[in-house]
């Protein structure tokens, strides 16, 4: 499986350059946790961007799903970074692996890895989560938590 996931509301870059989750966002990160956790999601590996705002958004997931998971910030995870770059890592790893990243990343990599033509095709949810099945080097949607 992958799971990505669009990092929470975070603050203005007027009100912190650095762009920490909001307090609606720390609480809209700890509802899909819970979602997550019923689910089953335990992720082999959980990469972010290393800005500040994935960050904080992937570390509950670490802490509740698996904190044995490999927790790094990841190249190719940047809002503009074209999402070749992680699709073919992603393609090349057969563990389950979760992206915390941005717009509009996250939407281009979920065009790209999925199957063409697919019926589900919708748009990626605004500080949502999606999971991807693998099926060889194509992949479709299973579920989603907006």
């Amino acid at each position: 499986m992958l799971f990505l996931v669009h990092h929470a509301d975070a603050v203005d870059a007027l009100v912190d350059p650095q762009r920490p989750l909001s307090a609606s966002g720390r609480a809209h990160v700890d509802r899909l946790v819970e979602r997550a956790v019923a689910r089953a999601v335990k992720p082999a590996v959980i990469w972010h961007s290393g800005k500040l705002r994935a960050r904080q958004t992937a570390e509950p997931f670490w802490r509740a799903c698996n904190p044995l998971a490999e927790f790094s910030a990841a190249r190719g995870l940047q809002p503009e970074d074209p999402p070749e770059w992680i699709r073919d890592v992603v393609n090349a790893d057969p563990r389950d692996i979760m992206l915390v990243g941005h717009m509009p990343h996250l939407a281009r990599l979920f065009e790209l890895l999925l199957e063409r033509g697919s019926a589900r095709t919708r748009a990626f949810p605004l500080h949502g989560m999606l999971a991807l099945e693998r099926a060889e080097l194509t992949w479709s949607e299973a579920w989603r938590e907006e």
